[in-house]
């Protein structure tokens, strides 16, 4: 008994030690976003699709402060219009657009040929999630997550992708996830739409770069928005020892890493700690788990 209580002290130390080491880690990752950016993108217009909310909205709020034109697409109304405000010193044009509906990546082009907008930056970040078995019932939201996270971001990297290599300068940014190296129960379609993103957007950068444009996939681990299902200590918690990052981090990372020509881009400690750990998990194990805390019996995807 006498040895129970110095063991239980170092324990805790020990516990406390890695908690801080996590969260430096990430406050040294934050603090290099800092240096000085390569391009000069000052009076460039971006394109930032799902740019009325959340971490759209915050790429619209840093390319704003770097000097650039916005152009968001959201098909979320009133988000747009409060965005819009509160980007109002900055020339900001709106699109009420869903981009999970067939033919919508040409009709954008279109609407931006219209109103005489060249697109400098491609910015695609609109998504959805759900989690969730799949059956009969969610099938309607599996396909419109295919078709925005898979067809839409292909349709437009290519149609704008294509104007940017005949100017020989642009620079174009897709957000995959964390998720991509992770296949599990209840996330299949969104694990694997993210790892096609990946994928693909390697492929299409050895395209582009020769033609001057830059192609960069952005692989976020956990982010402080209301994507996750957890209450807000959890979350002050998570943030505090730096295993889920803040919008704002995320973004100076992934546009410092666009703009200095990187090709992909993992940002967050959890992106070396949690994928290892998941792949050696026994099948079986993984199984139960999907059964145990992600199936549920008749329930709705809404």
């Amino acid at each position: 008994m006498p040895l129970r209580a110095p063991f239980l002290h170092t324990k805790t130390k020990n516990r406390r030690f890695f908690t801080f080491a996590i969260r430096d880690v990430a406050r040294m990752e934050d603090n290099c976003y800092f240096c000085v950016m390569k391009t000069d993108i000052s009076g460039m217009t971006a394109l930032v699709t799902g740019g009325s909310s959340g971490i759209g909205l915050e790429y619209a709020r840093q390319l704003a402060a770097l000097g650039c034109r916005l152009v968001l697409v959201s098909n979320r109304g009133d988000e747009l219009a409060q965005a819009a405000s509160n980007l109002k010193a900055t020339a900001v044009t709106t699109v009420f657009m869903d981009l999970a509906q067939e033919g919508c990546a040409g009709r954008l082009l279109e609407t931006c040929d219209s109103l005489g907008l060249t697109i400098d930056i491609l910015v695609n970040n609109a998504g959805m999630f759900f989690m969730k078995f799949l059956d009969d019932e969610v099938l309607p939201r599996a396909r419109a997550m295919m078709e925005l996270h898979v067809k839409t971001v292909t349709e437009l990297c290519i149609l704008f992708g294509n104007r940017m290599k005949s100017r020989r300068r642009g620079y174009i940014l897709n957000m995959s996830s964390m998720a991509a190296r992770i296949p599990a129960p209840g996330i299949a379609i969104y694990s694997a739409s993210k790892a096609y993103l990946k994928i693909f957007g390697k492929g299409f950068s050895s395209e582009m770069r020769p033609f001057g444009v830059y192609v960069t996939t952005v692989c976020p681990a956990a982010i402080d928005t209301g994507l996750y299902n957890i209450s807000d200590r959890l979350r002050r918690i998570g943030r505090r020892i730096g295993l889920i990052r803040s919008k704002e981090s995320l973004v100076r990372r992934a546009l410092r890493a666009l703009f200095r020509g990187r090709r992909t881009v993992s940002p967050g400690l959890t992106n070396v700690l949690l994928p290892p750990v998941i792949a050696i998990l026994p099948s079986r194990l993984v199984d139960r788990l999907g059964m145990k805390w992600i199936y549920k019996p008749g329930a709705s995807a809404d």
